[in-house]
């Protein structure tokens, strides 16, 4: 019994050590990326982060990331246009205001 546990031991480990250490580098990276993005789209990036990297549910909480991110992406980006509209004088600062409360609704 002992020459058994011995060669499982030997044999298992690079396999599936390897394959452990492959999911937890994947996952760090993957929650890095998360962290940059929401941080640069004004979210709780460390939130993200752990979530992301949590084992077992972190696929989870990565698909609903990725679903807010592209309603939180949209609306920001339509602000970002807005404030390039009144930098360029193309509207006044009254109507700045009323479509920014538009957009808030």
């Amino acid at each position: 019994m002992d020459g058994y546990m011995h060669y499982w031991n030997w044999w298992t480990f690079p396999f599936f050590g390897g394959m452990m250490f492959f999911w937890f580098i994947l996952f760090l990276v993957i929650g890095f990326l998360v962290y940059q993005d929401a941080n640069k789209r004004g979210m709780n990036g460390l939130l993200w982060f752990i979530l992301v990297i949590l084992p077992m549910v972190g696929w989870i909480f990565l698909v609903i990331y990725l679903i807010v991110r592209e309603t939180q992406g949209k609306e920001s980006r339509a602000l970002e246009i807005l404030k390039e509209r009144l930098a360029k004088g193309e509207i006044t600062e009254e109507e700045f205001r009323k479509l920014k409360e538009e957009l808030e609704k």
